[in-house]
């Protein structure tokens, strides 16, 4: 049995794509839709479908973001979901495809397009032809290619109280999403900013700092180590704060290799 699960924040859309989908498809199980990113990370995980059906823009947690989650937490040797973005923006569409990721839908959904789709699935699937590394290439660039290079960031501008605090670029040590925040680390302080980290990213140079995890961006020249646990995963070691250890995710360890 061939299942999948929708992720799609529009009931009217949701409905469509399922019913075009029965059509196209008759022996694929939807196992459940959801309508935002952070559902469709628990659900995956939770029925681990062959297939994805992905909404590029969701509350709160967007398909990209979703999906760059599912690959750091999907169990290993359990073959990872082909992907799938439903968008009604181009832009993204054309990425998706220009990236090689498995294929997109428009919205609305028109039959014949999506009838291409399932026959990729298909191919895809009857082969098992969905490697993860080519997985986590995808979404490595996918996720890199909204963004637009900013001016580059020279100073944070802290709030400290009832003053603003300007902390040099080359003090930071990390970057860390926190809730609402972003925890600024520098060697000997802590600040938090509302910038989010996806607003920040174009403002720094990827040479200089990279990012490691979804929340999680450090100065590479400031990394001391990177050490492998029992069950595979990596984690960092900074110096100027060498008791605080960073996980890496799945997505980024293709940064550390030995040269």
């Amino acid at each position: 049995m061939t299942t999948a699960l929708i992720a799609e924040d529009e009931p009217l859309l949701a409905q469509a794509l399922q019913a075009e989908l029965t059509r196209a498809w008759p022996e694929l199980t939807i196992v459940e839709t959801v309508g935002d990113g952070a559902s469709a990370v628990t659900a995956a995980l939770q029925h681990k479908p062959d297939v994805l059906f992905l909404d590029i823009r969701m509350p709160g947690q967007s398909g990209l973001e979703a999906a760059a989650e599912l690959a750091d937490e999907w169990p290993q040797g359990t073959p990872f979901p082909a992907l799938v973005f439903v968008t009604a923006y181009d832009q993204y569409a054309v990425q998706a495809f220009e990236t090689h990721a498995t294929d997109y839908v428009l919205k609305p959904v028109q039959p014949a397009r999506l009838q291409k789709t399932v026959t990729k699935l298909r191919e895809q699937l009857a082969q098992r032809n969905n490697n993860m590394d080519a997985t986590l290439g995808q979404l490595r660039q996918l996720l890199a290619a909204p963004q637009q290079q900013q001016p580059a960031l020279k100073v944070i501008q802290a709030s400290v109280g009832t003053s603003i605090r300007m902390v040099p670029l080359e003090e930071v040590l990390y970057f860390e999403a926190a809730d609402k925040y972003v925890r600024v680390l520098t060697e000997a302080h802590e600040y938090l900013i509302r910038t989010p980290l996806k607003d920040l990213l174009p403002q720094l140079d990827a040479d200089t700092f990279w990012q490691i995890h979804r929340g999680t961006v450090v100065r590479a020249t400031a990394i001391d180590a990177v050490h492998r646990d029992e069950a595979g995963k990596l984690h960092l070691t900074l110096r100027g704060r060498p008791a605080e250890k960073l996980p890496v995710s799945r997505l980024y360890a293709h940064l550390f290799k030995a040269m």
